[in-house]
């Protein structure tokens, strides 16, 4: 490998919201980004890759070939879907979706590049403060949540003996779309609610800890706890 050659990190959900602030985040820290994505209508500094993450073939041709131009140091799995209300009234279809995205898709990118992350030393995850507490009205989503901080945590313990850092981060209301599907959604007051680039800088603060040393979770919080209904 040209030893010239930039590090690579790959992004899920990077279309907008927390997964575009962070890819752009690592832009600027140098790093040569891979950005996963259904569509992108903007503009954005790093490379955009349209893909249907649940088609797991497609994905992993598309992991393939950047494996095959750069070392990869970063995975972040940011990609994440909710639909929320009482739990009867979901269906299985929304079920699915969610543990597939949410779930799913980490593990199975995990799997995929723990081999090129022992040699880089390069992890990440983004979960959810739901995953820390109680969610009536969100039970599915926040057990998807809490089962991808129980995957980190056991990762972790199994793969520091590597070198690699595992970070599980912890966002709470953010000002992103996920509450789409939700009557409720994050207040436009700065002080009840995070912009996607806090939790990027969040990001930052987990790369810069010097090596030898591992932040394994990190929650983000505004100053405010105040949602706003739609």
């Amino acid at each position: 490998m040209n030893g010239n050659q930039k590090k690579a990190a790959i992004v899920t959900g990077a279309s907008s919201g927390i997964g575009k602030a962070i890819a752009e985040m690592l832009v600027s820290l140098g790093y040569e980004v891979f950005g996963f994505g259904r569509e992108f209508t903007a503009e954005v500094s790093f490379h955009p890759v349209v893909c249907d993450l649940l088609d797991t073939e497609e994905l992993e041709r598309h992991i393939k070939q950047i494996r095959k131009q750069y070392e990869i140091y970063i995975l972040i799995n940011n990609a994440g879907i909710g639909y929320y209300g009482l739990h009867e009234e979901l269906n299985a279809a929304k079920i699915k979706q969610m543990v597939r995205t949410n779930l799913e898709l980490p593990l199975l990118l995990s799997n995929l590049l723990l081999r090129d992350l022992k040699k880089s030393k390069g992890y990440l995850q983004i979960s959810s403060v739901t995953a820390l507490k109680n969610s009536p009205h969100g039970c599915a989503y926040g057990a998807t949540k809490a089962g991808l901080t129980a995957f980190s945590r056991s990762l972790f313990d199994e793969a520091r003996k590597y070198g690699v850092k595992v970070t599980v981060i912890h966002p709470d209301m953010t000002q992103t779309k996920l509450y789409r599907n939700a009557d409720f959604t994050a207040a436009e007051d700065l002080q009840a609610s995070l912009l996607p680039e806090d939790v990027a800088e969040a990001v930052r603060t987990v790369l810069a800890a010097r090596d030898g040393m591992v932040i394994p979770e990190l929650t983000v919080c505004p100053q405010l706890h105040r949602i706003s209904k739609k």
